[in-house]
């Protein structure tokens, strides 16, 4: 199984637009390639999807026990002429020493490292840089080298001569400095695809410009060579795709659309696996919700789109609607904002008021990993039950009356005061995101509410 991991010596190093034009230059040359980011995060993951056609997937070592580390890539490599991994922050920041970081991911799949550096201002010291990562955990297998952000071919060739010289690493591209390599970002990091796409002019030429940047700067047909002298891995034992009849006979609206596009793909494909069926809906574009069993609305950007979501009174109605049926309806994140009886961002908006509470924009950026336990039975798990997963918001809710809370957090901010999960009739809405590959009760728990709720909608 052919695999590279792109990590970066620090979150700026640019590794992400690197990833994006290796994986569209990939894809030109007419390979088939398989995308991962490790950690949990949407952002990059979209455009990694949008360019190789094939979903993304996420790969956390925290989050995810090793064996099921290796079951998801090894699923979503199948097919694939070789994967790219693209690693998160700097290659060995992690949770707690290894847990979580770049560097545990490549050692458990045993993939070799292509090492971003930002060159900038740095010659000589570039090798000093190089080596000292290679030489801080020697099972990490750096195999090649991309100095980006170079002010000259002067810069570029001092550079290269000291890091081959001292390092005995290969340097496999040099990509300019050049403004055309910045993607445009907001302030949860990129802007996601589907908003690039549809608002932002010239979207496509930019990602065309990183490519031909790309392509240029780095020696491809060496970084394919070093990706096929991965070795094998061990073939993992299902043990999270697993074939069943939980979801058979339901349909359930999944909120897709400008505002709402933050989904794991493995989430919806339990689903499916569960023989369920997902059905897509726009709460910013649709009058009304589909028939459906259940409602899943994930994260996005809601307060982008607050004015068109709030003017959408037909939608707005259809999920009250659905509420007073009992219908399970669970909200994340952004879904918690749109669910708020308003968001004031850049002006204030009515939301659809299905729980209590007011959302606006909050004095810091919440990111964390997040763990607790469920404090009552609700849509996701009987009471008892541990959660993982994380939080990635910049806004915060005001509530004025007192209200009931599913989740305690032990890690974690989550509404307030280390709650999360507020609940409210058939409404469970967190800022907590979960994955089917840490918090193993969604989307079981989910589906066998709208089974339920189903039953209990036939009996009246």
């Amino acid at each position: 199984m052919s695999r590279i991991l792109l990590a970066g010596d620090r979150s700026s190093s640019g590794k992400t637009s690197i990833v994006a034009g290796l994986l569209s230059a990939l894809k030109k040359r007419g390979l088939c390639v398989q995308p991962f980011k490790v950690a949990m995060d949407y952002i990059d993951p979209s455009y990694h999807t949008l360019i190789t056609d094939r979903w993304c997937r996420n790969l956390d070592g925290y989050l995810m026990p090793e064996r099921t580390v290796l079951e998801v890539f090894d699923r979503a490599s199948r097919g694939a002429d070789l994967s790219v991994i693209e690693g998160v922050r700097g290659l060995y920041e992690g949770y707690d020493g290894d847990l979580g970081s770049t560097a545990q991911i490549a050692k458990l799949l045993k993939t070799p490292v292509i090492f971003v550096v930002d060159a900038r201002s740095i010659t000589r010291s570039a090798a000093a840089l190089v080596k000292g990562y290679a030489d801080f955990d020697p099972q990490v297998n750096i195999k090649g080298v991309i100095l980006n952000k170079v002010g000259s071919q002067r810069h570029a060739d001092k550079a290269k001569k000291e890091i081959e010289q001292y390092t005995g690493i290969e340097v496999v591209g040099v990509i300019p400095r050049d403004d055309s390599m910045q993607l445009s970002m907001r302030h949860l990091g990129l802007v996601p695809v589907q908003e690039g796409r549809s608002r932002h002019e010239g979207f496509t030429e930019r990602l065309d410009r990183v490519r031909a940047l790309v392509e240029e700067g780095l020696s491809i047909d060496r970084i394919l060579e070093l990706a096929r002298e991965a070795e094998p891995l061990p073939m993992p034992t299902a043990d999270l795709y697993l074939q069943n009849d939980l979801g058979r006979g339901l349909k359930v609206g999944v909120a897709l659309d400008e505002a709402f596009n933050f989904y794991y793909r493995d989430n919806l494909e339990l689903m499916e696996l569960s023989g369920a069926q997902v059905t897509p809906f726009s709460p910013v574009n649709d009058r009304r919700l589909p028939e459906v069993d259940g409602v899943y609305i994930g994260g996005g950007y809601p307060e982008l789109y607050s004015r068109e979501l709030s003017a959408n009174s037909g939608m707005i109605d259809s999920l009250i609607r659905a509420k007073e049926r009992g219908l399970p309806i669970y909200a994340e994140c952004g879904g918690l904002m749109y669910a708020s009886q308003e968001i004031d961002w850049e002006g204030r908006y009515a939301m659809a008021g299905l729980i209590p509470g007011k959302v606006r924009k909050g004095k810091v950026r919440v990111v964390s990993y997040v763990r607790g336990a469920l404090t009552r039975d609700c849509l996701l798990g009987p009471q008892g039950s541990e959660i993982m997963g994380h939080e990635f918001h910049h806004s915060e809710m005001v509530l004025d009356d007192d209200v009931d809370y599913a989740v305690k957090l032990e890690r974690g901010k989550g509404i307030q005061g280390g709650l999360d999960g507020l609940i409210h009739g058939s409404v469970v809405a967190s800022y907590c995101h979960v994955h089917s590959a840490s918090f193993r009760g969604f989307p079981s728990n989910f589906l066998k509410a709208c089974y339920r709720a189903k039953e209990e909608n036939h009996g009246h």
